[in-house]
């Protein structure tokens, strides 16, 4: 059986975050307090099973500061951005973070969206994010390095039929 896709509820808060903060290297590390302000913030924040994975994204008019965010706010008028995307790692391999995407772009859809947007870090490197976003046919718009040059990353856009 197939475990459901569910919106993230503030009873989901605490095994979120901990989940968050194990990959924090490949994410950004949340406080509780920060985590409750973006989930207020998503447009789509949803999660598989018993927290088997989540993801977490913004349209263009979210109070957002992300520098990721931001560097597509100043380039798209319209957009989602996937912020983070997590699969615990007992859960791998099951497709969670492929169907996760496809419930957002019949979401985005939905809503008017033509544009889903990402970043995959190049340092530290994430080759395996790099093949299955192109997989799913999202392409290159640019790069750039932030917090100060502790992280590079790569920017992505995805096209859907609206």
């Amino acid at each position: 059986m197939t475990s459901p896709i569910d919106r993230i509820a503030q009873a989901d808060e605490a095994a979120i975050l901990a989940l968050n903060n194990e990959h924090a290297a490949e994410l950004s590390w949340l406080e509780a307090e920060r985590l409750s302000f973006l989930l207020a913030e998503a447009f789509y924040a949803r999660r598989i099973g018993d927290l088997e994975a989540f993801i977490m994204t913004f349209d263009q008019d979210a109070n957002y500061d992300s520098p990721n965010f931001v560097w597509f706010r100043e380039r798209y008028i319209s957009f989602i951005y996937v912020d983070r995307v997590v699969v615990a790692a007992h859960a791998r391999g099951r497709g969670h973070a492929r169907r996760l995407y496809r419930n957002l772009f019949d979401h985005a859809r939905s809503a008017g969206h033509a544009l889903v947007t990402c970043e995959v870090n190049t340092d530290p490197p994430n080759p395996a994010s790099d093949a299955f976003h192109a997989a799913l046919g999202f392409v290159e718009v640019g790069d750039a390095v932030i917090h100060g040059g502790k992280k590079a990353v790569r920017y992505y856009v995805r096209q859907i039929a609206t």
